[in-house]
């Protein structure tokens, strides 16, 4: 009976280290007085692993008891959680987040002696208008300003005359061919780097595995693909976030970095 207890009292402390040490998808959902939580995102600073919260502010990400979830949001204060074996062993965990701006006490700015409510100060303060092309109702005012593969475009396939040469040169040497093949690549690189500056750069290292050095060579393959422009004609955030988990598997194991 001695040796029973003896035995007990030895594995107790590695069973405990064994349950601290067990790695368990955490459920959670982060809510704010405004609503606004889509796309936050949550980083498990222990492991490195990351996430974003869905539209109604769920996710999910593998932690063990301990660890450190910091969660982040532009319009949100950070905030850090570290995790405990009641928040594993609960089925959702809840967490609020504060507004990063907090509302000032009203205050009066001399001399022109605002509140700081715009509603209020809008009706009392004078303006001067606003002077634009727009507002001055000139025939420009909407004009978008070409880049200058699309000016050298124009220069190759207008002229003057009653025989046009310049025109004819430009799409015999190929010249015309290789600017719309210009302007066609850069309006695609253009729209790329905007989708890639959907995400922070730490989600591609820490959740697809990208090497920060390979970011732009990982976009280039998922560019090449046919169905990334359909992805993201959609403009939803986790559906291209979806695309870019599936593609990031194929990258890695095109390159050895599985």
């Amino acid at each position: 009976m001695r040796s029973n207890i003896l035995w007990l009292l030895f594995l107790a402390p590695v069973f405990t280290m064994g349950q601290n040490s067990m790695v368990k998808d955490l459920e959670g959902r982060v809510y704010s007085k405004d609503g606004d939580v889509a796309a936050t995102h949550v980083l498990n600073t222990t492991t490195q692993r990351a996430t974003i919260t869905d539209n109604n502010g769920f996710f999910s990400i593998p932690v063990r008891v301990n660890d450190t979830l910091v969660f982040s949001a532009i319009q949100f204060k950070k905030k850090e959680l570290v995790v405990s074996q009641a928040m594993l062993e609960s089925k959702l965990v809840m967490v609020p987040l504060e507004d990063a701006l907090e509302q000032l006490d009203e205050v009066v700015v001399m001399p022109y002696n605002l509140t700081g409510d715009i509603i209020k100060d809008v009706t009392t303060l004078e303006t001067a208008p606003v002077v634009t092309a727009s507002t001055l109702g000139l025939p420009n005012a909407y004009v978008k300003v070409p880049t200058k593969p699309e000016r050298e475009l124009y220069e190759a396939t207008t002229g003057g005359g009653i025989l046009p040469l310049n025109p004819i040169l430009n799409g015999i040497s190929g010249r015309t061919k290789m600017l719309k093949k210009r302007i066609a690549r850069n309006n695609l690189l253009s729209r790329t780097q905007r989708v890639q500056a959907f995400y922070a750069d730490s989600l591609y290292r820490a959740e697809l595995r990208i090497p920060e050095n390979k970011t732009d060579d990982f976009f280039y393959f998922c560019e090449i693909d046919s169905a990334f422009q359909s992805v993201v004609d959609t403009h939803d955030l986790f559906k291209i976030w979806e695309y870019l988990e599936k593609r990031s598997l194929a990258y890695r194991m095109n390159n050895g970095l599985e």
